[in-house]
């Protein structure tokens, strides 16, 4: 998401309102999962708007509507895949990977449907699969199946990481409901194209979440030496902090290269408010912010 009325005031200006969260988000991070296209399609005024609101280096990385993934499950959806990616053209280069996520019944046996589906996909875009079968993380078959399949067609595969939301015993309803609703699996670790992508969802209490995020650390900074282009989308039980999970997350990059810089200022100043010459010096230098 780009916008949460608890982050007025943290990633927000105190003075943000509603209209304001998507430019304010991008102002600080540079692509967005968007969740709004799974539950329906939004209105052409409406991607004019998020067309307007960002810059030309900002990246909306939005799911498969669920009446093709979970109602349909890809089975006679070409009028509806046709009108979803209609609706989302008019944002061009700014369109990231599409993420196709498939529900937790859709196995390996339906995996000739899934070939089909994606095999006739629009070649100008790029696609990221989530599966949440377990039998494609224990079943080596299954794994090397669906594995092979993305990489032969060059789409990337989800790697979902809720090792830090599963290792808590849930004392509150966001992280017990969190649990209930996010896939408890082991997350594989290989890229298989171009755009390798992490969704990370974190410990509730911050600081912890340091000792889960070496190993994507150290893998990371290998995709990129390596001219792959990761995502990378921090979860939280509530989402609240997740702006602090993803700053700290970027922190962690820094360690490993000065050509990281930080992230620019949380929270953003109010909307009338004229920028430091300290803010306007940091803006002078290069920005290699992964978000």
């Amino acid at each position: 998401m780009w916008g949460h009325r608890h982050w007025v005031g943290r990633l927000f200006s105190a003075d943000a309102d509603a209209k304001d969260f998507l430019a304010q988000y991008s102002s600080v991070f540079n692509a967005v999962e968007g969740n709004v296209t799974f539950y329906g399609l939004p209105t052409v005024d409406t991607v004019a708007r998020w067309n307007e609101q960002v810059a030309d280096n900002f990246r909306f990385c939005f799911k498969f509507p669920r009446q093709i993934t979970h109602t349909l499950k890809l089975q006679h959806a070409q009028d509806e895949t046709s009108e979803f990616f209609n609706r989302m053209e008019p944002l061009g280069d700014k369109l990231g990977p599409f993420l196709l996520q498939l529900p937790p019944e859709y196995g390996p046996d339906e995996l000739a449907t899934l070939a089909n589906y994606l095999s006739v996909l629009p070649a100008a875009y790029r696609y990221t699969v989530e599966v949440r079968h377990p039998h494609f993380y224990t079943n080596e078959s299954a794994d090397k199946s669906l594995s092979g399949l993305l990489e032969s067609l060059r789409m990337d595969r989800v790697m979902f990481d809720s090792r830090p939301l599963f290792s808590v015993y849930a004392r509150n309803a966001a992280v017990k409901e969190a649990q209930r609703n996010k896939p408890r699996l082991p997350a594989c670790t290989f890229a298989l194209a171009q755009h390798p992508t992490l969704r990370f969802v974190g410990h509730p209490t911050l600081k912890k979440n340091t000792e889960y995020f070496r190993a994507w650390l150290r893998k990371l900074v290998k995709w990129i030496d390596a001219g792959l282009e990761p995502y990378i989308f921090m979860h939280m039980a509530d989402n609240t902090d997740a702006p602090d999970l993803a700053n700290a997350f970027h922190k962690g990059l820094q360690d490993y290269s000065t050509a990281w810089q930080p992230l620019r200022g949380m929270p953003l100043k109010p909307k009338n408010a004229h920028p430091t010459k300290q803010a306007e010096a940091s803006q002078d230098k290069p920005q290699l912010d992964l978000f």
